[in-house]
Formats: C-alpha cells, structure tokens, sequence
C-alpha cells in the first residue's frame, strides 16, 4: 500500500487557525503553536508562509544537544532556505562582515563555518541576524521556525539563549518567529507573541476529506451512517489517526474483495483497476471499521506499552482512568474515588505532565486523551 493513500493535497480544516496565523505575519508578529504531535502544526505553518510568501527557515530543538550543534542547525536552516545564486552572492557579501564564512557547492551542500575556537555567542547573534539583513536586501519576509522549543533547556540551564530569542522576537522587523510546542507556556503570557492552539478537527472537517477520499478509491460507507458515525467516534478529531485508521480500512475492504472476486493468477487487486463483473463501489459497513481499528490499535500495541512503560505509575493510573471512564472533572471527589487516584497537588501534577506530554487535553477539552487510538487500546488492555 503506498503511504500517499488519502494523504490530502490542501489542508484539513483550519480555516480559523489559517485566517488567525496569516494575520499575525502580515503585521510582522510573533507565535506560539501549540498542540499535540500529530495535529498538523508544522503543515499549518508551511501553509501559511507559502500563501503569504515567506521564506520558512525550520530549526528542530530536539536535535540540538548542546550549544554548538543548536547553531550548526541553525546556520544549516538558513542555508537550505536562501540556497539560489543570488542569495549566496548576498550571503557571501555578508560574511565579509561577520565571524563565519560561506563554503558552497560542497557534498554537504552550502555551508556557513567558523573556527573552532570561534565565540558562540558572537555566532549566534549574528546567525538570528543574517536572516533580516537577507529579507531587507531581497525585500522579502521571513518565518524562522523553532520545533521542540522547550526542549533547549536541556543544555540552556539558565535560559540565556532562550532569553536573547525572546529579545530578538521584538526586534527584528522582517523575520517573524514561530515556537512549535505542545502547550503555551507561562512567559507567552506575559510576552507580544501571540499563542494559536490546534485542538481536535471538526467532525464535518474530517468528513469533507474522508468521503471524495474514499470515493476516489471506489469505497462509500454504508448509507444509514453508522459506519461513518463510527469511523469518527474512533478518531475523534484526531487527524493522524483518521489517516491511519482509513487506510486500514481500505487494506480490509480490499482483501474481502479479493475473496469475492478473485482474479486468476493474481494474489491481490491493482488499485485504480476496474476488473469485470466487480461492483464499481464497495460499501463500508461498521464491523469493517472496527475489525480495522482493532487490527490498527493490535499493530501499535508494541509502541503504546513502551509508551505507557516510559511513564509514572500515578500519570499511567490516570490515563488508564480518562480512557476507561472520560470525564470532564478528574479532579472530583467521587472521580478520585472511583478510579482511586491521588488527591490534591499528586493528581493535578499528573494531569500537568500528561498535558505537557501531549497524551492529555487540558479542561478546554475535558481532559481526554489526545490519541484516540492509544484509549482504544488501554480499554482493551483492561477489559
């Protein structure tokens, strides 16, 4: 099965968060998105820079272990974005001026290096500043793109160069900034940047894709609905797993028409090829979609107890307790005791983490889990 199946040409949804993000570029701000892994959010920024023509430069935090390999990703970002004749000839006019030097054409593509010896920080503030000077001189804007924001800290111990980031946010007048995270944190709050948070897709979203998707392929759901109305219990606004869970579904739909109508000499039906005597669409019934969120949950198994195994006993209680039994207060007393969870301060600590983790929506969605499929299987593992 080819990976591109029911991948989307435009996107999902979004309309709102589209509208809200074009806005804040088009008046030189700043932003915070957030939302769990999964939700789109480096898709949504990608979209965004490209309709109002920004030049995207992404910078993943997580792969940065120390300092000295944070700028090393920073200077490769910038280079894979302004890569064209005209903008090395800028970039080389640059150096001149600055403690760092263009190497191009090499097998690693176009480089910016410094000694050794060099002062990080002086190569730091003049990397976050080549990005103006290029929009300036290219009359042109720029979106530089922080993944994994929080993740500095990891070597940043004292949030030195978090801080000067922060500065440079209300500085510079051609590049905004974009800090990809899983929640707002706290100094967002009390900063101008402003924070647009992904929560789970409409339902009509995810049918208005789903349907001509699934059309296209030859398949429709049963005509009372409940095949549909199922499929969207099981996702619940999760597009990463309406991704996934449809092309399972597919995979069923396709073997059961294999067995009905099998070709000699062949193991398994060409897609896109009509074969005679065939209906030209297969309906979807409610059982394929469960024996296909069944055998999707199954194959995830593995990553889900390693996930769970990487957890705190009192975070797993909790999880366990939201998938078997959501409710939009854990924190009530007849909950608690229900479920037997901590009180107090080791309860909400739990919900906190789980949140900043990305396995728990906070009260603005009832304190669900964010991967519908992971509840499906911790019900099954306790049923």
């Amino acid at each position: 099965m080819s990976t591109h199946l029911f991948t989307p040409s435009t996107l999902v949804g979004r309309q709102a968060e589209v509208a809200k993000i074009c806005q804040i570029l088009a008046t030189d701000g700043d932003l915070l998105l957030a939302g769990v892994p999964g939700s789109g959010r480096r898709t949504l920024l990608r979209y965004t820079a490209q309709l109002m023509q920004c030049q995207m430069i992404e910078i993943d935090c997580l792969r940065a272990t120390d300092s000295t390999r944070f700028l090393q990703l920073l200077a490769e970002g910038i280079m894979a974005t302004f890569s064209t004749p005209s903008d090395l000839a800028l970039v080389e006019r640059v150096c001149k001026t600055s403690p760092f030097l263009l190497k191009p054409s090499s097998p690693d593509g176009n480089q910016l290096l410094w000694p050794p010896d060099a002062d990080e920080w002086q190569i730091f503030q003049a990397l976050l500043n080549l990005p103006q000077i290029l929009a300036e001189a290219l009359n042109s804007r720029v979106v530089i793109v922080f993944q994994n924001f929080p993740h500095l800290r990891s070597w940043d111990r004292k949030e030195k160069w978090q801080t000067y980031l922060r500065q440079e946010v209300h500085i510079q007048d051609r590049v905004s900034y974009a800090l990809i995270a899983t929640v707002a944190e706290r100094w967002v709050q009390h900063s101008n940047m402003q924070a647009v948070f992904l929560g789970p897709l409409h339902d009509e979203d995810i049918v208005n894709w789903l349907v001509p998707m699934m059309a296209a392929e030859g398949l429709k759901f049963d005509s009372e609905g409940h095949a549909l109305s199922l499929f969207l219990d099981y996702v619940q606004g999760h597009f990463g797993d309406a991704l996934a869970l449809a092309r399972r579904i597919w995979l069923t739909v396709q073997s059961e028409r294999a067995q009905l109508f099998p070709r000699p000499g062949l193991s398994h039906s060409i897609p896109g090829q009509v074969e005679e005597n065939v209906p030209s669409f297969f309906s979807i019934y409610p059982d394929q979609v469960h024996r296909a969120a069944l055998a999707l949950v199954q194959d995830l198994s593995v990553t889900f107890e390693s996930l769970i195994l990487l957890l705190p006993p009192s975070q797993v209680r909790v999880l366990e307790s939201l998938a078997l039994d959501p409710t939009p207060s854990p924190q009530a007393r007849e909950y608690i005791r229900k479920h037997r969870l901590s009180r107090g301060g080791g309860l909400q600590g739990a919900l906190a983490s789980l949140e900043q983790k990305g396995l728990v929506y906070g009260a603005d969605y009832n304190y669900r889990l964010t991967m519908p499929l992971l509840a499906l299987w911790l019900r099954y593992r306790l049923s």
